[in-house]
């Protein structure tokens, strides 16, 4: 009898499950074991409840990962800046920060059907941005369409890349440059030697350089 009481007042006390709830263990769930680690018996039992009862808040496994794309948006800063280049760099460097912490979302951030608030009002913003800058609507379509290629390409590299920091990067490019023939690739080890092997090269400036080409390479239709 005691112990049916403790339950009892457990289940009483515990948090109301919720949308919210559900849709922050599921990206606990993805940032420790994947995007195939999501499954509804899994975040389930990181809430300690039955697989059915998810569905009282989320459609499917479907509609948890329409929620975790939504809960990484929610993560990216709007950008303040008056200045539409800084405010596309400030974005970019939110958003490159957001898909650092959550390595999954790489792949699913523009593959929902049924995008979230978060994301809706996010892409929103950034349209407006441009559009007070004098962008055409095609040609902000095409500059945050490019904007984004860029993003999420580099951010997909540098997280399948062999090394984690400068380091690492050091003697895995030291490695690469002792195994080549002599004089086999010259421009390829000039490269190596000219820049990665510097000891002030850091890999990670490369995303700002590359995003510094293409806002340079963007104009307003007014210009």
């Amino acid at each position: 009898m005691p112990e049916r009481s403790t339950g009892r007042r457990a289940r009483s006390e515990r948090e109301p499950l919720s949308r919210e709830r559900v849709i922050a263990a599921a990206v606990g769930l993805a940032d420790a074991k994947g995007q195939a680690g999501v499954t509804m018996r899994a975040v389930a039992a990181e809430l300690g409840v039955e697989a059915m009862s998810l569905y009282n808040h989320v459609n499917g496994r479907e509609g948890i990962l329409d929620g975790m794309v939504d809960a990484v948006f929610a993560e990216i800063d709007r950008p303040a800046a008056a200045d539409w280049k800084q405010a596309m760099r400030e974005r970019a460097a939110s958003a490159r920060a957001a898909l650092r912490r959550h390595p999954w979302a790489v792949g699913l951030m523009d593959s929902r059907s049924r995008p979230g608030p978060a994301t809706l009002r996010h892409h929103d913003a950034l349209l407006g941005i441009l559009r007070t800058a004098s962008f055409s609507v095609t040609r902000a379509a095409h500059a945050l369409m490019v904007i984004d290629s860029y993003l999420y390409g580099f951010v997909l590299q540098e997280l399948s890349l062999p090394f984690t920091s400068r380091a690492e990067f050091g003697e895995v490019t030291a490695g690469i440059a002792g195994d080549l023939p002599a004089d086999a690739y010259p421009h390829l080890m000039e490269v190596i030697t000219a820049q990665a092997l510097q000891p002030d090269y850091d890999y990670t400036d490369e995303f700002e350089r590359g995003l510094s080409l293409i806002l340079g390479a963007l104009r307003p239709d007014e210009v």
